[in-house]
């Protein structure tokens, strides 16, 4: 299982990929395989204010649906426009052209209270 070390990770299997004070955010490639293949994914409008685990979009494969969560507050400064014609890139690059929004962060020290590869690791192999 790809499991990237230097990025941070939620139990609701979102990704953050820090860059100062923004961040780039995605589903991992553990959740993108439990998904099945992606066939919709909506995302919020950039400038979109958002709270740490609030929901920011909807993510539908051909098995269900499910809400996506941010890993911390912050603004939407923009969004992956590629996802609405090709949603598939969730499935094959969930951590480079699969990300899905990218955040301007208030406080990104918040991110250490996310789990790093090791724990997430341990995380998914307990599920």
């Amino acid at each position: 299982m790809d499991i990237p070390a230097g990025l941070r990770y939620t139990d609701d299997h979102e990704w953050l990929r820090l860059e100062g004070d923004e961040g780039v955010v995605g589903i991992t490639a553990y959740a993108a395989g439990e998904l099945g293949d992606v066939v919709f994914v909506e995302l919020p409008a950039v400038g979109t204010q958002l709270e740490k685990a609030q929901s920011f979009g909807v993510i539908e494969s051909v098995k269900t649906a499910s809400d996506l969560y941010t890993p911390l507050a912050g603004e939407i400064l923009a969004v992956n426009e590629q996802l609405a014609d090709r949603p598939e890139l969730v499935n094959d690059q969930p951590y480079g052209d699969g990300w899905m929004i990218r955040l301007r962060i208030g406080d990104p020290a918040q991110a250490e209270g996310l789990r790093d590869a090791d724990s997430y690791r341990s995380l998914i192999e307990t599920a």
